[in-house]
């Protein structure tokens, strides 16, 4: 079953705008330089990573990972569930939240870690040969 990681994608991206302009405009009075750094770190990295799941999805539409379906699935949901904590608990301790919220972080980061390097094997195309569009397979 394939899942729609362009639309996840899309919609991390616009929640990452919203809460971009939240924090450059609701919040500058409201937080100190540091907790404001740490919320733009959160958007950052939402942002980042939602262009990511776009590029999952693309993959996953486009066939370009027909024989590393997985890798492409374990990607989208590594990318999504580290942004989630990384970012999520960027934010909420931005806020002033428990700060046992903080592991959640590098286990948020560790996820981001996975998601590539699981895009990276999806990348890699077909066991056999590359999948290109008709030309000749490029150099080994």
């Amino acid at each position: 079953m394939k899942r729609n990681w362009i639309i996840l994608g899309a919609v991390s991206g616009a929640i990452a705008v919203v809460l971009g302009a939240f924090g450059a405009h609701g919040l500058r009075t409201t937080l100190d330089d540091t907790g404001l750094e740490v919320w733009r770190t959160a958007v950052r990295y939402q942002m980042f990573h939602a262009v990511a799941l776009l590029v999952v999805g693309v993959l996953e539409r486009a066939g370009a990972s027909a024989p590393r379906p997985r890798a492409l699935a374990l990607a989208g949901w590594a990318l999504s569930v580290g942004t989630v904590l990384f970012s999520g608990s960027l934010y909420c301790l931005a806020l002033g939240g428990p700060s046992l919220l903080g592991p959640l972080t590098p286990l948020g980061g560790a996820a981001f870690v996975l998601g590539w390097g699981a895009l990276a094997l999806a990348g890699r195309g077909e066991r056999s040969g590359w999948r290109g569009g008709g030309g000749p397979a490029p150099p080994r």
